[in-house]
């Protein structure tokens, strides 16, 4: 299985900082007996590796060679590649640059790496036959993408940053066959390339036939993009770690 990690982004909404967003500290892990800094991205990639991703894939740009020399060529649980987005054109064209690496048999998730989620095994929820997502509520859904599903989870459109959203439930990572993912490739080709969000296009492969699940199994959500996220993320790992001392 294959962990896709689109890390091509700027991250302008919280710079300057001196190297790539996805490095922010953002709690610590241990390091045999020593407390060390934990990236915020290393967060994702543990619930990636926990539903059983053996290959991550990172899409970086240019300049963002740190993000390499942070996760060499990966740890004993998962091997790292890694390639580049030449321009910042979006996040299906991050998600496609990765796609000469990934068969059609074989089982991809993708996330953002500028997040913090829980429950951390929430990808193992994920079917493995179709595209699914993962979904979370939060209290504002217009700064995200909700999804709209059916009583039986089934996803009917998914609302791109739109205002007065219909559901409060927003993906937060996804899961697909890597048929899926070709497919959803060819679909950008035929549509020109004109989908920056990745929303857009399921709606169109919505429309045309193709199906998806929605599963609420998320309990909280941040991205930590921001300030505000950086601190919401900070509370939120220190009232976990406050719930397991207890």
């Amino acid at each position: 299985m294959w962990g896709i990690i689109p890390a091509a982004g700027s991250g302008s909404r919280i710079q300057p900082l001196a190297f790539s967003k996805e490095l922010l500290p953002v709690g610590s892990r241990l390091d045999g007996q020593m407390e060390r800094p934990k990236a915020v991205s290393e967060y994702l990639v543990e619930r990636m590796i926990t539903a059983g991703a053996k290959k991550i894939l990172i899409v970086i740009s240019p300049g963002k060679s740190d993000i390499m020399e942070y996760y060499g060529q990966g740890t004993q649980s998962a091997n790292f590649c890694y390639t580049v987005q030449q321009h910042p054109k979006g996040l299906c064209d991050a998600i496609f640059s990765a796609l000469p690496f990934i068969g059609k048999n074989e089982s991809v998730l993708i996330g953002l790496p500028d997040t913090i989620w829980f429950p951390e095994e929430g990808l193992c929820d994920l079917p493995e036959d179709k595209l699914s997502f993962l979904l979370f509520p939060v209290s504002h859904p217009e700064f995200f993408d909700a999804v709209v599903t059916d009583e039986k989870g089934s996803v009917k459109k998914i609302e791109v940053k739109q205002k007065e959203a219909h559901s409060n439930w927003i993906w937060g990572a996804f899961k697909m066959p890597g048929s899926v993912l070709h497919e959803l490739h060819s679909l950008w080709l035929q549509r020109g390339k004109k989908d920056e969000y990745i929303g857009t296009l399921v709606n169109s492969y919505l429309s045309l036939g193709g199906e998806a699940r929605g599963l609420r199994k998320g309990q909280s959500y941040v991205d930590v993009g921001t300030l505000n996220g950086y601190r919401e993320a900070i509370n939120l790992l220190y009232s976990k770690q406050k719930t397991v001392l207890e």
